[in-house]
């Protein structure tokens, strides 16, 4: 979809430009940039804030951002992509694939992780800053894909692979680097390095010149943000909770075109270009992905199992699936997606009424799990309404 002049009505915009300063004026973003597409038009978008607060650098339209894991949106199309043309099977084993990759429960056996449970986050494999200091994964060297170490994407799922699984595939839902495991399964499919592959499936197909593993032009990339704000150092620790080891944030990753590629939190790109990727998803049935592939990756694998931390969502092959609004306290429509990014991002697609939004900020984790994101969806739709209201 390209991105033309916003069409908006007074309404809308208005309480867009609302929410957004407020936010920036309480100092819980630095930056942000906001996009909304409606029915297929664009009927808002906005720049707003500092992209390098310290130099004086406001933030523009079309700026590149540290994607974290809105990534994962990108690895899982190209997955798909491969399993429509039938050089990849959802069902398989990932070790037909990467036969290395067998880790064991803590009983000894080897269950059969499918590429499947990659997608939704039922593999049994988790995340280092989901353990406590000392953890498994950060004593193991195990990199959660947003610092900067020195390692190749094969020796970080080998290290992986020697852990224990947290449980058995299937028996709970737990955020984890499946999809980085899944960057490499399609590099072993393909003969290409993931970077390539997304290239390949994703990005030329939609025409986004801006997208990758890392900064295209990195002057259009600004620094990086934490709660409070500050501005991160070049290693910067973040807890989701006291007890917990915590996000290991490199910013200068994303500058770096010898980083490995996480196909979990790797990624760098504007909001205009995800926001093209999630129209192409929410029209479904055309060449570049059939609407049956849309349908697969948005259906519920989750079903009897609890999402922390997300009430009233499930989790389908690359995103949450929303379950029950009112549970989630949202005002959009059941079967809507949604997902977050850690450097201070949101999306959210509502089939139903036709919405893609896509929100990137600055400052983790504001921008991302704190009360903005859903403060902007509840301004999204009180704006559409009255604009019905209005036209009625």
């Amino acid at each position: 979809m390209p991105i033309r002049t916003p069409v908006a009505s007074h309404a809308l915009a208005a309480k867009l430009d609302e929410t957004i300063d407020a936010a920036l004026a309480a100092n819980r973003l630095v930056g942000v940039e906001v996009l909304l597409a409606v029915d297929g038009r664009l009927r808002y978008r906005r720049a707003a804030g500092w992209s390098d607060r310290e130099a004086g650098a406001a933030l523009a339209e079309n700026g590149l951002f540290r994607l974290a894991s809105l990534s994962k949106l990108y690895v899982a199309c190209a997955a798909m992509r491969l399993a429509v043309r039938g050089e990849l099977r959802l069902d398989a084993a990932v070790s037909d694939y990467l036969p290395y990759f067998t880790p064991r429960l803590a009983n000894g056996s080897i269950p059969t992780i499918t590429l499947r449970s990659l997608l939704s986050h039922t593999s049994g494999l988790g995340y280092g800053f989901l353990q406590p200091d000392g953890g498994a994964y950060r004593a193991a060297g195990v990199s959660d894909g947003l610092d900067h170490a020195a390692i190749s994407l094969e020796q970080n799922l080998r290290r992986l692979a020697a852990l224990p699984l947290w449980h058995a595939p299937g028996a709970a839902w737990t955020y984890s680097l499946g999809l980085d495991v899944m960057g490499g399964v399609l590099e072993a499919i393909s003969g290409l390095p993931l970077a390539e592959v997304v290239r390949r499936e994703v990005a030329e197909p939609l025409g986004l010149a801006d997208t990758g593993f890392h900064a295209v032009d990195p002057s259009r990339l600004g620094a990086a943000y934490a709660d409070g704000p500050v501005r991160m150092a070049e290693r910067h620790r973040m807890k989701m909770a006291p007890e917990l080891s915590g996000i290991a944030f490199a910013p200068s990753r994303a500058r770096d075109a010898s980083a490995f590629a996480s196909g979990g939190a790797g990624m760098v790109g504007t909001a205009s270009d995800f926001l093209v990727l999630l129209e192409a998803l929410r029209r479904g049935g055309e060449d570049w992905l059939p609407a049956a592939a849309v349908a697969e990756l948005a259906r519920s694998r989750t079903d009897g199992l609890e999402m922390d931390g997300w009430p009233g969502w499930s989790h389908g092959l690359g995103f949450a699936v929303l379950r029950d609004p009112a549970a989630a306290g949202l005002p959009a429509g059941a079967g809507s997606w949604r997902w977050l990014g850690a450097y201070g991002h949101g999306w959210l697609v509502d089939p139903a009424r036709g919405i893609s939004l896509v929100a990137c900020s600055n400052t983790a984790f504001e921008g991302a799990v704190g009360a903005f994101g859903a403060e902007l969806i509840a301004a999204v739709y009180a704006g559409l309404d009255r604009q019905d209201e209005e036209a009625a």
